[in-house]
This record gives C-alpha cells, structure tokens and sequence, in this order.
C-alpha cells in the first residue's frame, strides 16, 4: 500500500508522476492506472472491464468483460489481451457492480456478504465499481469501469478510499486531453510537411519529375541514405497480380531494373504492397510491446522477407515501407533506408503515412495527366464501372455483365436480316442510234452533245447525201429511158421488148425509192426524249462512218432500276412473285449515304460467275424514287430485307448451311 495521507508525501508525488507521465496508447495508461489503484488502494484484486454499447431493447443494460487484472496474472494481460473470468473474484458481483455504475454514471460500493447498502458496517470486505470516461480513441459508445476489491475497513477509511480512488480516475481526462494534443500535434506536422512537399512537387513538368522532387525534399529532411518512391502497375488489385514499379530513387535520374539492388528494392515495395500496412525492419521486440514503449502490434507481426534482404548489406541499415493511399485504394509505396544519421521510429512513420496521405492522391493526379486519353478513358471508365459491380475483380466482373448481355441480345433480339450484293444502275428504257448506211457525216446541230436532253424528234446529226442525190439522178433519167422503151415496144406489138423495158424501169423505180428512203434517213432524228449518256460527234464532222456504227445512246434519267449479282447462296431468301416481294435499299459509291428505296422486278434465272468467279444470279428492281443527279452504270451496294431473325440465327446461317450440305447423303 502507498501512503497518501498527505498532498506532500513522496508516495503521493510517486502517484502523480505516473498518472501524468505520457503514455503511448490508451492501454498502456489503463495498465499504469489499474496498478496505482490497486497499490494505493490496498486491494486485493482490481479489475479493468470493458462495457459494450448499450442496447434500447435491454432497459439501457450492459455486458461488462473484463480486460486485465491486477496482481498480473499471466503475460497474456500485459500484452492488452482479456482475461477468464474464472480468475476474478466473486466475478458476477464485480459484473453487477460495474453494471450499476455504468447505468447511473457514479461509484458503486457493495458489500461482498450480503446485498446491503454504503457504509453498512459488519462486513469482511467491500465491492467497489468505478466508472472511468471514454478513453481517446475509443468509440464514444464504449466506456471502461473498474473494481476494487476490499477489506473490511472503517467508514471513515472506505470514504477516504473511494474519493483518493476517484481522484485518481480523474486523471483519465488529463490523458484523453494529452492524446487529443499529440493527435493534433501530429495532424499539424503532416500537414505542414505535406504542403512543403507538395509546393515542391508541383514546380516539376510532369509525374517522373515530382516523384523525383519529393524523393530528394524527403532524403534530405530526413538525412536518409535512400528514398524511393513505387508506383502499382496492372489491372487487378491486391493479390491479383499487381506489381509495384520504382518510379523515382532520391538522387538517380535513370532507373536500371536490372540491377539487383532495384529489384530488392521493388521486391520490399510488393511486400509492402500485398500486406496493405507500414513495414520497418528490424522489427520493434515483443518486450517492447508488453512493457508499452513506442512500438506498435502490426509493425511487430508484418512480414519483412523482402527488407532483410535489402538490408542485408549494411547491420545498422533500417528500412521502412509504407503504402500511398488513394481513397480505399493502394496506389503506390514510399521506401526509406537509413544507417545510423537517419531517425526511422514509430513517431516518424506515423508522421510519414499522415504525409503520404495527403500528397498521395497529387500524384495520382499528375499521373493521370501524363497518360494518353486511351488509358484515361479506361481508368475512368473501370472507376464508374465500381459503382455497378464493387471495387473487387471490376475488370472480370463488367466484362461478365457485357458477355452475358451480349448474349442475351443475341438470342432474343431480332433484326432485318439484309443480304448484300453488288448492284449497278441502269436506265430503264435506253436507246442506241446507229449509222443507217456508210457515208460522211455531213454536220452536228449546235450543242448536241453528251450529258444533253433532247425531245423525241430532234435532230441530232445529218450524214452527206450528195452521192445519194446523184445516184437518185442517175436512177430517176433509168426510169424515164425505161418507161420510153416500154411504151414504144407496146405501141410496136413487141411484147418481149416490152417486158424487158417494163422490168428495167421497175428495177430503176425500186432504187429511186431506196435512195429516197436513205436521203431520209440521212437526217438523224432523237427516237426518244431523254438525255444523251454516249456520243459525241462534233469531232467527227466529214469523216467516214460505217453501217452499224454507233452514234448517240439516248434515255431518260428520271427513271432507273437496279442490276445486282446475287449469290446463289441467298438467292432462296428474295421473292420476286407473290403478295411478298422482297423490297430493299441501295446505296451508291458516289453518296453511300444517301440510301434509296427499291422493289423486286424479277430474277433472272441463269447463273453467271461474277468478278470472283462465283455462281451469282442476275436481279432486278425499279427505284421507288430516283434522283436528278443517278447516272447509268452507277455502281454500289444493295441490301435486300429479306425479313426479322434473331441475331445468332444470322451470325450462324452460313455455317448451318455449310454444315448441312457437308452432312448431307
């Protein structure tokens, strides 16, 4: 038992000491403090316990358990882990007790015999509960008692007791305060390093250089031997194959990955990386943990293969790793060495993770701008894609989405199925004028001409009758001489000289006539009305011509239909008789985005090869509506609409047949 029956005593002065002296977590001062109670007390037991959040449905009832108990009992309460029951004393009154002093929010005092009240006398020991406030980080719903448990003692002695116990549990405000200062402190500090560091990272050009930056600010304001900074490559997340790649090595420019010490280094990064927490070689002991220094549970238990071996090279070498955190995600590793002029402690960590938290989502930033608009397009769209399936295995997931949406589509959605087939214009009544005999051509009317309309009787081109003419001459004096002879043999009674001279000058008629039909025929008449698509004779003035010869191609423009070459393998689907027949759409290589209406005509049905020697058939159609600027032998595509199919009905079509025709016997 500590004497404090005086402010002065050094027994009291020893209690201060420890009450206020700085703890490092909020267990180690619970230890401090539950030991002080019970050596200032003179228990003999006390016990820490720890309430849960209460509950409306329980009356406000809660479920104390305890957490240590002092004498020690075993090691395992020293390292903060909780204890049976079975080594309490008089374990469901301690329970009820801290229940009634939670509830009312004051001391409870029982005594141990029997349930009587405070300061009933006749007891051989008392229960007192405790309650002490919501420790720094603990949640606001969760509260900590403790009991004391008692000798028999007078009234006097127990008051005197319970209020130094009191005292003592006030002090649970003074370390709350102090943590909520170191928290602040440490807040500040990363926030102060932060805006340095970032001040500088932001002068650089691009993301190489500010992870440069910040590697050499970080090296020398912490006198370290070597910084490196790590930044995560792939497509997964952690445990599906991301690697993490050294981006930036306080002062080096250029990056060899295959030197060894780069890939150790990259080797502690991944370790860092897959663990998802700080790494510090060498690790703090066990006993630092139990006696409650500055030392931390998880940097203890962290796995550190891979920084031994990068520091292996030097004994007084320590390494830390810690992740670079952007929202819930890992996107990068910041790495320390350093020998003895270096300080890498728990405080510095601490202070480094608030630091790269803050300067982290930077770099991601200045990252995302150097890349092209491809992969930002990409991450942008894996990061929304987030939202619909969750953070985990996003790529696979929405790619299971697309596939089976796809195939959902492919099944029950149903489409025009359309044939494709090369096609031609042609107008739908053409005319070609030949030479109706040899001769010259004697002259062309001003503007006839190819690309000119014409009307139906115009004359086009005159040939020279000249020789004609003469030749009619010569015919008609034949005939004159002829029909002289006659008569004069008829008057003479010689009837053989009369059928001589009558055939002479029938035959002489016959060719006056003839040549009067080819003097005619010389003045070259448009036999329709339309445009001339072909010839051109305004060169050819005075030369020769040859029956036969063509001259001009004559039709109209406002009517036109469609020749296209059909594959016997879709010749079946197009009906060009009945109460359906197959309509579609061609568009040409001059405006292939100008689509135009057609209707099946007819088919022809012989098959002729096409251009790639393929047995094709010949179909025709008349366009619903022309256009002033279609021009025969006009080529492009036809798209016959050959009905409604789903879309693996069309995809599988041609192997369905395929596979039929082989199988066929």
């Amino acid at each position: 038992m500590i004497d404090l029956s005086k402010l002065r005593a050094p027994g009291w002065q020893r209690v201060v000491a420890e009450l206020t002296s700085a703890a490092p977590d909020d267990r180690v001062f619970l230890m401090r403090l539950l030991a002080v109670l019970a050596q200032s007390s003179g228990s003999r037991q006390t016990v820490l316990f720890i309430a849960g959040s209460t509950d409306d449905d329980r009356g406000g009832e809660v479920e104390p358990r305890p957490l240590a108990v002092w004498p020690l009992l075993n090691e395992r309460e020293g390292a903060g882990q909780a204890i049976n029951e079975s080594q309490i004393e008089h374990a469901a009154e301690c329970k009820s007790a801290v229940r009634e002093a939670l509830v009312g929010n004051k001391p409870a005092i029982f005594g141990i015999e029997e349930n009587t009240t405070f300061y009933e006398t006749g007891h051989k020991g008392y229960l007192v509960a405790i309650p002490l406030l919501s420790s720094g980080d603990s949640p606001v719903n969760v509260r900590h008692a403790v009991t004391l448990l008692l000798d028999s003692r007078s009234q006097q002695a127990l008051q005197t007791t319970v209020a130094l116990a009191e005292l003592m549990c006030g002090y649970v405000h003074g370390h709350a305060t102090g943590q909520m200062l170191k928290r602040t402190q440490a807040s500040g500090a990363a926030l102060d390093l932060a805006t340095r560091l970032i001040a500088a990272i932001n002068t650089a050009p691009n993301f190489k250089g500010a992870c440069l930056q910040l590697v050499n600010d970080l090296s020398r304001q912490l006198g370290a031997d070597r910084v490196a900074i790590g930044w995560s490559k792939g497509l997964g997340r952690r445990g599906e194959g991301v690697t993490v790649k050294t981006v930036s090595i306080s002062d080096t420019e250029n990056i060899d990955r295959r030197m060894t010490m780069v890939q150790k280094l990259e080797a502690a990064m991944d370790e860092c990386y897959d663990q998802d927490q700080p790494v510090l070689f060498p690790q703090p002991p066990e006993r630092a943990i139990r006696e409650g220094e500055d030392a931390d549970v998880l940097l203890a238990q962290a796995i550190t293969h891979a920084h031994r071996e990068l520091a292996s090279g030097d004994a007084n070498m320590k390494v830390a790793s810690m992740p670079m955190r952007v929202g819930e995600d890992v996107a990068g590793v910041l790495t320390i060495e350093s020998t003895g002029e270096g300080r890498i402690d728990l405080a510095m960590l601490e202070l480094l993770q608030s630091t790269m938290d803050l300067i982290a989502p930077v770099l991601s930033l200045r990252r995302s701008n150097d890349r092209n608009l491809a992969l930002r397009t990409y991450d942008a769209g894996l990061k929304a894609g987030s939202w619909v399936v969750g953070t985990k295995h996003t790529v696979w997931k929405l790619g299971l989405v697309a596939a089976t949406a796809l195939m959902l589509a492919v099944i029950f959605v149903r489409v025009e199925y359309r044939i494709e087939a090369p096609a031609t214009l042609q107008a739908v009544e053409m005319r070609t004028i030949s030479v109706p005999f040899d001769g010259l051509i004697a002259g062309v009317p001003e503007g006839i001409e190819s690309g000119v309309r014409v009307e139906q009787g115009q004359v086009i081109a005159e040939l020279d009758t000249t020789e004609l003419r003469l030749q009619r001459l010569d015919a008609s004096n034949q005939l004159d001489e002829a029909s002289k002879r006659a008569d004069a043999a008829l008057a003479a009674g010689k009837l053989d000289e009369y059928k001589q001279a009558a055939a002479q000058a029938d035959q002489a008629r016959a060719k006056l006539e003839l040549y009067d039909v080819l003097i005619a025929k010389a003045t070259i008449r448009a036999p329709i009305s339309g445009t001339i698509i072909e010839g051109d004779l305004r060169d050819m003035i005075g030369a020769s011509v040859k029956l036969g010869q063509p001259m001009y191609a004559i039709a109209p423009l406002d009517k036109m239909r469609i020749v296209a070459q059909v594959s016997d393998q879709d010749i079946a689907l197009i009906r060009d008789s009945g109460e359906e027949l197959t309509t579609g759409q061609m568009a040409t290589k001059a405006f292939p985005g100008r689509p135009y209406d057609f209707t099946i005509d007819r088919i022809v049905p012989l098959a002729t090869p096409d251009a790639e020697r393929r047995n094709a058939f010949e179909v025709r159609a008349t366009l619903d509506q022309g256009a002033v600027w279609m021009r025969p032998g006009m080529e492009g595509i036809a798209k016959f609409n050959t009905g409604k199919r789903s879309l693996l009905d069309i995809g599988t079509r041609r192997i369905r047949d395929t596979l039929r025709l082989w199988l066929w016997w």
